[in-house]
């Protein structure tokens, strides 16, 4: 059965759900939701998802939402993954939507996506501010370490990278923190990895 996700490019919380279905080789196709023109605040979008957000997962008669749970599903589903069995994948999971992600995705929202003029300068100081700390702990935990936890790929790893490869400038530069370079150049070696653009439909030049 090939499940789908709603998503749409821009979106590194579906990025992580798109990209742990790839490395697991998942039989997944991406529906494109079109955030930018509202498509996630009608009753439609709702009445799948009352949150309305994405990543949302429909396969069969199940539906998930919320990027973790669908990563922790595809990694016991598919087995290739470490999921949360691991109370230390678990644990970056966590710290993850808490001090990175979450406040990755609202930062490069707010310097890249509003209009010009409607760029908060002084909250988008004080996020980058704040991820800076976040970036010093990961790059400091992947110091002598290949991933986040264990030996090999865990959705610890397609989590906290979920905001990291975009290209849109939100204060994180890739030069400054050379562990956290190296460890997204292992996890872009992977087989099946793809660049969020490339993995999912939707992207800035679409808008243009």
């Amino acid at each position: 059965m090939t499940a789908t996700l709603y998503c749409f490019g821009e979106s590194g919380n579906a990025y992580k759900a798109a990209l742990t279905m790839q490395l697991s080789g998942y039989d997944w196709t991406p529906r494109y939701v079109d955030f930018f023109n509202g498509e996630t605040r009608r009753p439609e979008f709702r009445a799948i998802n009352p949150m309305g957000e994405v990543p949302v997962l429909v396969e069969g008669d199940l539906v998930l939402t919320q990027s973790g749970t669908i990563q922790n599903h595809v990694a016991a589903r598919a087995g290739t993954l470490a999921g949360v069995e691991n109370p230390e994948v678990l644990r970056w999971l966590l710290w993850d939507n808490h001090k990175l992600s979450g406040q990755a995705g609202m930062t490069r929202f707010l310097a890249n996506f509003l209009p010009e003029d409607k760029r908060p300068a002084e909250v988008i100081g004080f996020m980058q501010g704040r991820l800076k700390a976040a970036y010093a702990t990961l790059n400091g935990h992947l110091e002598g370490r290949a991933w986040i936890v264990g030996d090999a790929p865990s959705i610890a790893d397609t989590a906290c990278c979920g905001y990291l490869y975009y290209p849109e400038p939100f204060g994180f530069e890739r030069k400054d923190w050379p562990h956290l370079d190296a460890w997204l150049t292992r996890l872009s070696a992977l087989p099946g990895w793809k660049h969020p653009y490339d993995l999912m439909p939707g992207s800035p030049a679409d808008r243009i």
